[in-house]
């Protein structure tokens, strides 16, 4: 292996198809990053392709699928610089008719899967002495929205998560931090969501891209455990 190729930055992108996770999978790799992604969709694997990595389709609510991908990573680069959990939609409804399992679904698809990789990752970057983790949550996290009530409730708790990750591991020189966005246009535009929005717009997924970015970077390099709000202004509270 070449200096060069031993000092390459390695990142996971999971449920990095489409969306947010594309977009950010693009600018990593942009970026100089040798990038890993899964998607459940196939798109993880076709994108990876494009850039010049590693994809394999599973999901990030199995652990066997999450253990094989950064089996993978380790055996192609030997290393994992950063991590980005992204992920899929929860159940939607009003909040008194989501089922018992409608929130376990909820806990899985915007809680769990965050916590699963975190576990995978987090002891190589503790041998690297050094790693960075984003996750992707919701403006809603801390302003709870009646249109997202799973991923509201379990991203409130994804924070609590976040800022005990943080505190445990900044001494080992691993960071996490989670980004807000708000609505994005990854998902169709709606006039009623639009008019809520301060800056008139929905956000662009290649905004929310470039936030993470930076928040894997050196220039990011003192930000830990914080939630940082990427909505054009929708949130209200201080």
């Amino acid at each position: 292996m070449t200096e060069e190729l031993a000092t390459e930055k390695v990142a996971i992108v999971t449920a990095g198809g489409s969306g947010m996770g594309a977009a950010t999978a693009r600018r990593l790799a942009a970026d100089g990053y040798r990038v890993a992604i899964l998607s459940s969709s196939g798109k993880g694997e076709a994108l990876a392709a494009e850039l010049g990595g590693l994809g394999i389709t599973g999901s990030n609510q199995s652990n066997d699928d999450l253990k094989r991908l950064v089996d993978l990573t380790m055996a192609r680069w030997g290393r994992i610089d950063a991590l980005v959990n992204s992920a899929g939609h929860g159940p939607r409804a009003p909040v008194l008719e989501l089922t018992d399992e409608d929130w376990h679904r909820g806990m899985d698809v915007y809680f769990l899967s965050a916590v699963r990789p975190t576990r995978l990752v987090t002891p190589i970057m503790q041998a690297q002495k050094s790693g960075a983790i984003v996750n992707i949550s919701t403006f809603a996290a801390f302003e709870p929205d009646p249109v997202f009530p799973t991923s509201g409730v379990f991203r409130a708790g994804l924070a609590a998560y976040t800022k005990l990750f943080a505190d445990r591991y900044a001494a080992e020189n691993i960071r996490m931090n989670n980004v807000l966005p708000g609505f994005i246009d990854s998902l169709p535009e709606k006039a009623e969501f639009r008019g809520r929005i301060p800056m008139g717009r929905y956000g662009h997924s290649a905004e929310i891209a470039a936030t993470i970015a930076f928040l894997l970077s050196e220039g990011g390099g003192y930000i830990t455990g914080q939630n940082l709000r990427v909505d054009g202004g929708i949130t209200r509270s201080v």
